[in-house]
């Protein structure tokens, strides 16, 4: 089997190149690779590259993720999150390609406190929210082999992410200021992986699992949740911290202006991925903490 795997060079690319190996042939790609094109913002040259490699199975993980940018350069996001991802499905359709995308809890509207359902209404505050609504409608549309993972709060242990942020203010700052009504649950990229990889070769095997699923860790937190569990775990593994758990007071997202907005309400309900899947989820707190080990 052949994968084609596009946006190698973020956080989960980089993570499903290790979890789709297994799989068979990965062909990673990103906007910089030489033997075939994939820079998302040319989309005329991603089919091309499409029935160049004639994949079995094209696993896209390359966006538009800068949220607040997304606000100043609305069609530069929508040629990332919608435009190409359409191009790849139509292609992929063509040659009887399985797609997998990723989508967001940006494509809600953030409102309530219960866990948002796949066939809740959308209702996108952001440029970014609503441009990640268009490209999974239209990888639905295009491609009627797909899987679409809508997922929130990413993190890894490659590269910047909220936990290195918040230990590093910790160690300069005597207190921290961190939002406490923005619920949801952080994500490891290495879970988005291995889950894609076990959904990918289950979709294979029963044609009818394809679909759209939400794919977060178990559990929920606010960032403030976060940011204190972040610092004890560090002060746990004897990391000199200014600022302990205690010192990181919570403030409203009114405390933090930013261009888009962002949803207070990041909840999303795992049931049917769970249930098609065969799966259970860890809980968000274990990974952080197998994160931080690596990295503290």
């Amino acid at each position: 089997m052949k994968l084609l795997l596009l946006g190698r060079g973020g956080q989960v690319g980089w993570e499903l190149q290790r979890s789709l190996a297994p799989l068979g042939e990965v062909v990673a790609l990103d906007p910089d690779s030489t033997d075939f094109k994939a820079d998302f913002s040319r989309p005329e040259e991603l089919a091309e590259t499409v029935f160049k490699v004639r994949p079995d199975v094209i696993v896209n993980s390359a966006a538009h993720t800068a949220v607040d940018k997304a606000e100043s350069e609305p069609d530069f996001a929508r040629k990332l999150n919608a435009t190409s991802p359409g191009v790849i499905a139509k292609a992929a359709q063509e040659i009887g390609a399985l797609m997998v995308h990723y989508s967001t809890d940006y494509v809600f509207d953030g409102s309530g406190s219960k866990a948002w359902c796949e066939d809740d209404p959308t209702g996108p505050l952001s440029v970014y929210g609503k441009t990640k609504l268009e490209g999974e409608q239209l990888v639905a549309e295009h491609c009627a082999r797909h899987l679409i993972f809508r997922t929130s709060w990413v993190y890894a242990a490659r590269g910047g992410n909220f936990a290195k942020t918040m230990l590093r203010l910790a160690k300069e700052r005597e207190r921290l200021t961190v939002i406490d009504d923005q619920f949801g649950a952080p994500t490891g990229a290495e879970l988005l992986a291995d889950v894609t990889a076990h959904a990918i070769r289950a979709t294979l095997r029963e044609p009818s699992k394809a679909g759209l699923y939400h794919l977060v860790a178990g559990g929920e937190t606010t960032w403030h949740g976060y940011a204190r569990f972040v610092l004890e775990q560090a002060r746990a593994a004897g990391v000199e911290l200014k600022a302990g758990p205690e010192a990181v007071d919570p403030v409203p997202t009114s405390a933090f202006p930013t261009p888009a907005t962002r949803p207070n309400n990041s909840r999303l309900n795992t049931s049917k991925l769970q249930a098609a899947f065969g799966l259970a989820l860890p809980h968000w707190q274990a990974g952080v903490a197998r994160m931080l080990r690596e990295t503290l």
